[in-house]
């Protein structure tokens, strides 16, 4: 939510008013036979410089770091569920049958169907702000989100959606729209967190990480990253988080919070779909959410939210997460 339009109603409240707003078909992978997916080092018994034992002939053919084939892909999409999302929800889910489609029949290297999940939780955390707007006195803005639960609606009989579901596309479209009355300061890399240690803790969203997937993120946001943990109370001044609150965790964090949670930054893989300089006022510039994806690597990228049809964005999220399963590593 633009903390501009956020300040105007806080000035509105004060003042004791009350307002009454409150098809071009992208190519498949080669569905050929694996080439390269199973990293064969066995060695030959005539060979002398080729040891017995875990790195030789007896032990197993594959090694940490060597590529591994790719058959499972866990996505989770982070929507921001504050009071000026609603255009870009229902966009996202008018959108996402190009990207279910792109899912369904994608193809592993060995030629078989991916074998896939699909959860969806918001932007919105537990935290505790304080707004500022000089000279009025600090307003607290208690927030009161998900935390990085999955969102288990629409008829869902667990907290995710996989392959073989009936009608995933259409439980998607209903999930996604996660409504607009969350959290007006958006936290997606702290919830994203939550989602993996918190939420898994408790059981909400435990058994979603599989070891041997491919952990595919996709951020929507029209803001940018504020994420502060451990309920610490900062100030929100004007416009999403700028300057930077002290309290805010650097991004090498996160970074490495998914690094060690699927051991190896190969695999992992992002899309960002956030506020750009190049978009009207109406969005925010996400330009910590765009640092975070330039630090991240090639297995990340960023889109902006700004261009009203989101197809574009999602298949160039598709094409990161094929290239990430193409070459997704041995675990570190």
């Amino acid at each position: 939510m633009p903390r501009v339009a956020l300040a105007a109603a806080l000035l509105v409240a004060l003042a004791g008013c009350n307002d009454p707003k409150g098809s071009d078909t992208l190519a498949l992978p080669d569905a050929g036979p694996g080439t390269g997916g199973d990293g064969d080092t066995t060695g030959s018994d005539e060979d002398p410089n080729v040891p017995d034992g875990p790195d030789g002939p007896d032990g197993p053919p594959d090694t940490p770091g060597m590529p591994e084939a790719c058959t499972r892909m866990d996505i989770l999409f982070v929507v921001d569920n504050s009071a000026s999302m609603d255009d870009e929800q229902a966009t996202l889910g008018a959108n996402f049958p190009r990207f279910y489609d792109l899912l369904e029949n994608y193809q592993t290297e060995s030629g078989s169907l991916l074998d896939y999940r699909i959860a969806v939780t918001t932007t919105g955390t537990r935290a505790s702000p304080t707004f500022e707007l000089p000279p009025l006195p600090p307003i607290p803005l208690p927030q009161n989100g998900d935390n990085g639960e999955f969102r288990q609606e629409c008829g869902m009989t667990r907290p995710w959606m996989e392959r073989g579901d009936a009608d995933v596309e259409g439980t998607f479209s209903c999930v996604a729209r996660v409504g607009t009355g969350g959290p007006d300061v958006e936290m997606p890399l702290y919830a994203t967190r939550l989602a993996f240690t918190e939420q898994v803790q408790s059981g909400n969203n435990a058994g979603f990480l599989r070891d041997d997937a491919l952990l595919a993120m996709v951020i929507l946001s029209d803001e940018d990253d504020c994420s502060v943990e451990d309920n610490q109370p900062f100030t929100v001044i004007s416009d999403a988080c700028k300057p930077e609150p002290p309290e805010m965790e650097p991004l090498d964090s996160y970074l490495s919070f998914f690094d060690d949670l699927k051991q190896g930054r190969g695999r992992w893989a992002a899309a960002v779909i956030a506020g750009d300089s190049s978009c009207p006022d109406a969005f925010g510039d996400a330009a910590r959410l765009r640092d975070f994806v330039g630090r991240g690597g090639e297995n990340l990228i960023f889109r902006p939210i700004c261009v009203g049809d989101l197809t574009g964005a999602l298949e160039d999220a598709i094409d990161t997460f094929d290239e990430a399963c193409k070459t997704l590593p041995r675990p570190e």
